[in-house]
């Protein structure tokens, strides 16, 4: 019986290794090794900024991908890209840089309080239970969701103005904070040469007179900004003007006409000051004011 029973144990066994040994066939997924090394040269920060959902994602995107353009770890550059290319025999390709931008300049000046908000010091709390501390229902809050969310230290609160700020040099326009921000006031864009960018800091859809009273640097849809541009980067849609970054040229035109500063521009050096009247007229005088 001893025997009987070992070797029926011994054959199921057989036969259940040889079931599995098929199916493990019949199923079998074949992964590329150079998965595995492109994930080693990646930074690891599993940040998502790249689009895909992890490292081990965007690497499999890269060995699949005939070509490597419009893929970018924003962590690691061009230097890490650059070591993807020559693992996978491709030339490094090429993808503008992204960066966060708030897209609100509703300062504590321009935007005064009109009631306190006592609960718990979460954006998305708050967004959900009230328009917010001051008269403009689209600006930000200013708890620090997006402060919280961000792993690379990037986001800060200006305790001056009450808004968010983004470290250029920081950010990996991973999008946390873009998922984070509970009405949809930071934004990816291209982080443009130098860094300079200009974007509309409103997103203030209410009518003129109503994105005015509720904030001193609303957009109120004008219109002069769209009139300016020559190269159609700005639109007007729903009381609110937005500039394709794909299609503006940094002229920066849109901003010297914009009546309320809604209209910010990052990173561009200062304009020279003017010479007044009276040192023209006095020559010995003049003095160097740039």
């Amino acid at each position: 019986m001893i025997l009987t029973a070992a070797l029926s144990l011994g054959g199921i066994g057989a036969v259940s290794a040889a079931l599995l040994y098929a199916v493990s066939k019949k199923f079998e997924v074949y992964e590329d090794p150079r998965i595995a090394e492109v994930q080693e040269a990646l930074p690891g920060a599993n940040c998502g900024g790249c689009g895909y959902p992890g490292c081990g994602g965007f690497a499999s995107a890269c060995v699949k991908a005939e070509s490597l353009d419009g893929l970018l770890c924003p962590v690691g550059g061009a230097e890490v890209m650059a070591n993807v290319a020559a693992i996978l025999g491709l030339e490094a390709g090429t993808a503008e840089p992204m960066v966060a931008v708030v897209r609100c300049n509703g300062s504590c000046q321009a935007r005064p309080r009109n009631n306190r908000y006592d609960g718990v010091q979460s954006c998305a709390v708050a967004a959900s239970l009230y328009g917010g501390e001051t008269g403009c229902t689209f600006g930000c809050s200013g708890y620090g969701d997006c402060v919280s969310i961000c792993t690379f230290d990037a986001v800060r609160i200006n305790t001056e103005t009450g808004l968010p700020e983004v470290d250029d040099d920081k950010c990996t326009s991973c999008g946390a904070c873009v998922k984070a921000c509970p009405k949809g006031i930071i934004e990816l864009r291209r982080k443009g040469p130098k860094s300079r960018r200009i974007f509309v800091g409103c997103i203030n859809r209410d009518k003129g007179a109503a994105a005015r009273k509720a904030c001193a640097n609303a957009c109120i849809g004008c219109g002069k900004c769209v009139k300016e541009c020559k190269f159609e980067a700005l639109t007007v849609e729903n009381n609110l003007a937005y500039i394709d970054y794909t299609k503006c040229r940094l002229c920066r035109k849109c901003t010297a006409v914009c009546p309320t500063g809604a209209i910010r521009e990052l990173n561009f050096p200062a304009p020279l000051k003017t010479v007044p009247e009276e040192a023209e007229a006095n020559p010995i005088n003049n003095v160097s004011v740039c």
